[in-house]
């Protein structure tokens, strides 16, 4: 929008910064972040004042409820703050003309999987004044919700505009030149199931992830600075070219929407630190691991992300391994799971875990830039 509105506003000097999408980004980070520290104190006021706390019951473990007691009743559902200042950075700092045709689908994704953690969290605050035990909405509706969202951005993405040249919905594979998949054959079914996978998934694993203060924001943090890297580079020819892999003309735009999320979740952090003083609640985690996929989606590097976001899959797996692993034998592999709750009743401090969460996701971003070389 301000590229638009730069003509009628700046001089001819300073509107040639708006063509840069390196400017672009920087001012999404400080539009986020500045939106999140000045609205949050006024968002975290508000869900106090109606009470609108966390709640610690009906996690099915004494052990944890009694290590999480002093969170209970801190306000939760903040990402409400957070999502607004991304979607304002967004409007205001992504191109949305000419081939930047992803702008508009990423905002809309965020806004929707925000909308269904809204719904979660506000069945969670119904319940919990009804004096009920159930925590949300079922899982069957969170995914089933999540899944059409998904599906739907997927069908936008396969329009004519976006089959546009070679660089159509692919899935390319790590270390290999000139090896793909094509996605759409039959009718581009393969990419409808791809999209449905990293962007539920994705979703999901950051939601699993954000249970103590700060994990689940500054790995966002740290893989949005990987991916803010990773789209600039595909939606430019010429470092596309000399890194071999695929040009997707518009993706650049991805790099500021990055940004955005980088400046939200820094923002966040500065009031999810420990001791938190909000919490992200699913409005947030399920709006911030879309967004996150969705750049892997746009960039073609769906494989790429399980390293991006390693910490957020081996969250994910330590509770399918979990409830699996209980189904059939009885026992349990994890001491709690998710994997975070593992290590606190080992007795490792709340915050040592988040610290060594943030040390290993900040590694697998690099790691992650590393492998995205290499073919």
């Amino acid at each position: 929008m301000l590229d638009w509105l730069a003509p009628w506003l700046f001089s001819e000097d300073v509107c040639r910064l708006f063509g840069y999408i390196s400017f672009r980004a920087a001012g999404a980070v400080v539009t986020a972040f500045l939106f999140a520290v000045l609205v949050g104190p006024h968002v975290i006021r508000w869900l106090s004042n109606v009470g609108i706390g966390e709640r610690i019951d009906g996690t099915g473990s004494e052990k944890l409820e009694a290590l999480h007691e002093h969170k209970g009743g801190t306000p939760t559902m903040g990402g409400l703050f957070i999502i607004g200042g991304i979607l304002l950075s967004g409007m205001l700092w992504l191109r949305f003309d000419g081939a930047n045709k992803y702008s508009l689908p990423g905002l809309v994704l965020i806004a929707g999987f925000a909308a269904v953690g809204l719904w979660d969290d506000w069945t969670k605050l119904r319940q919990r004044q009804k004096g009920e035990k159930k925590r949300g909405i079922s899982k069957r509706e969170k995914q089933g919700a999540l899944t059409v969202i998904a599906v739907g951005i997927g069908l936008w993405l396969l329009g004519p505009a976006a089959l546009e040249g070679p660089a159509g919905p692919q899935l390319y594979l790590p270390f290999f030149k000139d090896v793909s998949i094509d996605l759409t054959i039959a009718y581009g079914i393969p990419f409808l199931l791809v999209a449905i996978l990293v962007l539920t998934g994705s979703a999901n694993g950051v939601n699993l992830t954000d249970g103590l203060d700060g994990l689940a924001t500054g790995c966002i943090a740290t893989a949005a600075v990987a991916y803010a890297v990773i789209t600039y580079a595909v939606g430019r020819i010429d470092w596309s070219q000399y890194l071999l892999v695929e040009h997707v003309a518009g993706a650049g735009e991805m790099t500021v929407l990055m940004g955005a999320l980088l400046g939200g979740a820094l923002g966040f952090l500065w009031f999810n630190a420990a001791p938190a003083m909000v919490f992200l609640g699913d409005v947030g985690s399920l709006a911030l691991g879309g967004a996150l996929g969705y750049a892997a989606l746009v960039s073609r590097t769906e494989i790429v992300l399980l390293v991006v976001g390693g910490v957020f899959v081996v969250e994910a797996l330590s509770v399918v391994i979990q409830v699996g692993w209980f189904k059939f034998t009885g026992s349990r592999v994890f001491r709690c799971a998710p994997i975070h709750h593992h290590f606190e009743f080992g007795g490792m401090p709340e915050t040592r875990v988040v610290v060594r969460a943030w040390v290993v996701s900040a590694l697998l971003a690099l790691t992650s830039l590393a492998l995205f070389k290499v073919r």
